[in-house]
């Protein structure tokens, strides 16, 4: 049976009334009431069909965004593709960044109460997703990017990582790889297990009883060059690498040019995102496109019209496409 705002009300022992106003952040309710009715709402697992529903009650024209980073081409085009619907709306934008830190994330949420309309969060890592819990309130529109689960009913739009995983360690099989190196992201990283996860049954699928070659990997540029280093000072060699993301794909492509390793012809190498610069290096690099403009767009066009009208918490899936280029053909 679904919660209702008369439970809340009666658990928390005020009225309905009062239950609404602290839910959506209104006046005219004591600091103390308003945190017992959200730590009930909280506990009861209320979802109040308004917290998905459009901006129709808005008072600020202001939506926040909470990522995990700022810096770096994938989160410049996620924000383009997020910025490009909010002003369509006439919508403004407040903008923070975590670093990585959850505890800032909860920080960041907690700043933005009664100063936005609805907020689009990533939070990707372990910690990040059960911070996120509890400092959401109930009664704020949300959409999650890229997050492990759609806590508390809450709409959700995510990438098939596993899916593109896949279909990327098919293509570097078809390709004539025998042996692939996959870079891996952060451990904690949902995205990041879901990459890697992939790779392991799509190798398993093709290539019974192969031994994946792991990698450690924090979805940078280092973490590239530092693969590539390691794999120099192996006893063998693979014949492709597959990284994890775009920007340790480029630290890869610049280790081996700087050793000497000849890009496609010695080694093949792989990524995942399609940021832009993925096809303006020498070679082009083959990845997993993921229009990342257009998931930010779709996150705000859900955060803004819920797709059934009702505020059900949707969750969309974003299918990558295998894009090949020179990194990756045999000559």
């Amino acid at each position: 049976m679904a919660i209702t705002i008369k439970d809340v009300a009666r658990e928390a022992g005020v009225s309905v009334a009062t239950v609404s106003r602290a839910i959506n952040d209104q006046g005219n309710v004591a600091p103390a009431v308003r945190e017992r009715v959200l730590a009930v709402a909280r506990a009861l697992d209320y979802a109040p069909h308004q917290a998905a529903r459009a901006l129709s009650s808005r008072r600020t024209h202001t939506v926040g965004v909470v990522l995990p980073d700022l810096h770096g081409e994938f989160f410049s085009e996620l924000i383009r593709g997020i910025g490009q619907v909010a002003r369509a709306h006439g919508l403004h934008m407040l903008v923070s960044s975590d670093h990585g830190d959850a505890r800032e994330q909860g920080a960041a949420l907690q700043a933005m109460r009664g100063r936005v309309d609805g907020v689009l969060v990533m939070a990707p890592t372990d910690e990040a997703a059960r911070v996120l819990s509890g400092h959401l309130p109930p009664g704020l529109p949300a959409v999650l990017i890229n997050t492990p689960a759609a806590e508390g009913g809450r709409a959700g739009i995510h990438v098939d990582n596993r899916g593109g995983a896949r279909a990327m360690t098919r293509h570097l099989v078809e390709a004539g790889s025998r042996c692939i190196a996959f870079i891996a992201g952060p451990d904690d990283n949902h995205e990041a297990r879901e990459r890697l996860q992939g790779h392991r049954d799509e190798l398993e699928a093709l290539m019974p009883g192969t031994q994946p070659w792991v990698l450690p990997g924090g979805f940078d540029e280092a973490s590239g060059q530092r693969g590539v280093q390691a794999i120099l000072q192996a006893g063998r060699r693979p014949d492709a690498v597959f990284a994890a993301n775009d920007m340790m794909a480029l630290g890869c492509l610049q280790a081996l040019a700087a050793a000497g390793v000849r890009v496609p012809g010695q080694i093949l190498v792989a990524g995942f995102d399609d940021i832009p610069l993925a096809r303006h290096v020498h070679p082009t690099l083959t990845t997993m496109k993921v229009d990342i403009a257009e998931l930010g767009a779709r996150a705000m066009r859900a955060l803004i019209v819920p797709a059934d009208g009702e505020g059900a918490a949707a969750v969309l899936p974003v299918v990558p496409e295998l894009v090949v280029r020179e990194s990756s053909r045999r000559r």
